[in-house]
């Protein structure tokens, strides 16, 4: 579908309202054309012939159109924009329901602030020519085209004159008009790019402070706003140079209708009643067409700020095979088999790996950072989409390619290193887990990860604020409130991804006593830098360099004296206690 069909097809919804304010949009401009019609009979008839009362007559009747005039203009002004933003809306939600669709590799490839971008100020834009658009070109169109011919009428010569400036403001239009296009283009990017430096500053403030790097930050915005300012200024460049040489020949009609309506005067050609309605005829169509021009500025904006909207919109979502079948009664057995992964095609993070794990059992990943622990646990609930010819994952003996992500993902619970909270209370971020539950469930999954204590502390309890990613909540607090969300889910199989090497002893110990209650009955996938925590596994595997190097439990690996029995000895030999 092209851009253009595209942008029409969100009048849809609204074609009965948008056709009102077309018609009251058309007789705005009809309207606007019976003052130069009254002044012609004014100066050439009423007022010769002294028709006093004809005078009087005829002026009340432009006065009660003007009144109606302004009727039509509240109703175009405000319905008009009702219209835009109702079409804004409509973009946004579809905006922000495909991105839900999007894979993993789209947001590691895009930044949030430029992704906020296009929802906000890329889709006012494009309401301001939902607005604005239709309505400009058919009362400017339709005023071009009846003060032509009303002028036409009075003498067809003059208004071939006037008219002969139209061809070179067209061409002068579209010269200038492809600057115009790459120079907001540039400008509306190095928009974006100022918001991603905001958003990732404003999020990252308590680092900043740490660190005391106000002045980094500083600069760092210093430069995105550079560039912002030198898209605007080569923008405004380009606008400046449309607007100055189009109006320029605007002004030219003046003075033609000056010159050669003065000649006709002189030579008889016309009447004094004739050149003053030329005059005013003029300005009648001189205003519709300055409006177009300025028109073509805000044309631009909505044009750009649509195509950046298509460009999300036409990235591929996540896609389940045709014939993929929904995983039912998950008994939550996992199976690698020769499994490569690889986010560049020049770089493999996984090579040939092959892992079994029964139902109920707990396999631990441990080994050195970038090995392609967090790269299994992603392939697992389909977030990144594994290649045919890569091997394959399967849970209960299928083959997750051929499963719904959704049924797949609802069957998985993670726990991750850096939890993730919303804004809100507490109660709707464990409810988050499962969206239907009860209070009584969610107060239940609060006490199994020994949380429901804490909460009842606070003075609004459950219906606490905890701040923008739970900035009011210590790291344990925030991560038993991930705990008793996965509880609340209830899921057959259980990643842990790194769910307690952010946190002081103290509180790892209570958190682990958590995180064993949730172990119970699941499959677990563990990654762990702390290797105390996972001394109880059925299994462990050394993933060294996206291999799995080793394989046994805690004491066959130790007794195997290779890379497991290094790691543990290296991270336990000032801390004997532990053995």
């Amino acid at each position: 579908m092209s851009l253009f069909r595209r942008f029409i097809s969100y009048y849809h919804d609204h074609k009965r309202m948008l056709t009102m304010d077309m018609i009251a949009s058309l007789l705005i401009s009809v309207s606007g054309m019976v003052y130069p019609i009254v002044t012609n009979h004014m100066l050439n008839d009423y007022i010769p012939n002294r028709l006093y009362s004809t005078i009087v007559v005829a002026g009340v009747v432009v006065l009660v159109l003007y009144a109606v005039r302004m009727l039509l203009r509240f109703f175009v002004q405000y319905y008009g924009h009702i219209i835009g933003v109702k079409m804004q809306s409509q973009m946004r939600r579809d905006l922000f329901a495909h991105l839900q669709k999007l894979p993993y590799k789209f947001f590691d490839n895009h930044e949030t602030g430029r992704i906020m971008t296009r929802l906000t100020s890329d889709l006012f834009e494009v309401c301001e020519l939902a607005h604005h658009g239709p309505e400009n070109l058919l009362i400017s169109s339709v005023m071009i085209i009846l003060s032509f011919i009303y002028l036409m009428t009075i003498d067809w010569i003059l208004t071939l004159i006037i008219f002969a400036c139209v061809p070179i403001l067209v061409a002068v239009s579209l010269h200038y008009r492809k600057a115009m296009v790459r120079a907001f283009d540039d400008r509306r990017k190095s928009n974006a790019t100022i918001n991603a430096a905001v958003e990732s500053s404003v999020t990252g403030i308590r680092v900043t402070k740490a660190y005391t790097n106000a002045e980094l930050e500083e600069n760092k915005f210093a430069e995105g706003d550079r560039e912002f300012v030198s898209a605007s200024r080569n923008a405004y460049r380009a606008m400046a140079k449309f607007h100055s040489s189009t109006l320029f020949i605007t002004d030219v009609f003046n003075v033609f209708i000056l010159i050669a309506g003065g000649l006709f005067l002189y030579s008889g050609r016309i009447t004094f009643g004739d050149y003053s309605t030329f005059i005013v005829s003029v300005n009648l169509f001189i205003n519709p067409v300055n409006t177009l021009i300025a028109f073509m500025e805000q044309f631009q904006n909505g044009v750009s700020g649509f195509k950046r909207f298509a460009e999300i919109m036409d990235e591929e979502p996540e896609k389940d095979d045709p014939d993929a079948k929904e995983l039912t009664d998950v008994r939550g057995e996992i199976e690698f088999c020769n499994v490569s992964y690889a986010y560049d095609p020049a770089k493999e993070v996984l090579h040939g790996i092959n892992l079994h794990l029964d139902p109920g059992r707990k396999l631990a990943l441990v080994g050195p950072s970038g090995g392609g622990k967090t790269t299994l646990c992603h392939l697992l609930p389909n977030f990144y989409r594994l290649p045919e010819d890569c091997g394959s994952i399967r849970i209960d003996g299928v083959d997750i390619r051929k499963l719904t992500m959704d049924s797949v993902r609802r069957c998985i619970g993670i726990v991750q290193q850096d939890v993730f909270l919303f804004s809100g209370t507490i109660r709707e971020n464990i409810r988050y887990g499962r969206p239907d539950a009860t209070d009584e469930e969610i107060q239940e999954a609060a006490r199994r990860a020994n949380i429901h204590d804490y909460i009842l502390t606070l003075p609004d309890g459950y219906e606490s604020e905890i701040g923008e990613r739970g900035v009011k909540l210590s790291g344990g607090q925030k991560q038993r409130l991930s705990i008793a969300r996965v509880f609340l889910k209830d899921p057959a199989i259980l990643i842990l991804d790194e769910a307690t090497s952010a946190l002081d002893n103290t509180t790892e110990v209570l958190i682990q006593q958590s995180l064993d209650e949730l172990c119970k009955g699941r499959t677990t996938l563990v990654v762990a830098h702390r290797l105390s925590t996972i001394r109880n596994a059925d299994e462990i595997a050394v993933v060294l360099d996206g291999r799995i190097t080793e394989r046994g439990t805690h004491e066959e690996l130790m007794a195997a004296g290779g890379t497991y029995k290094d790691l543990y000895t290296l991270q336990f030999r000032d801390n004997d206690w532990f053995e």
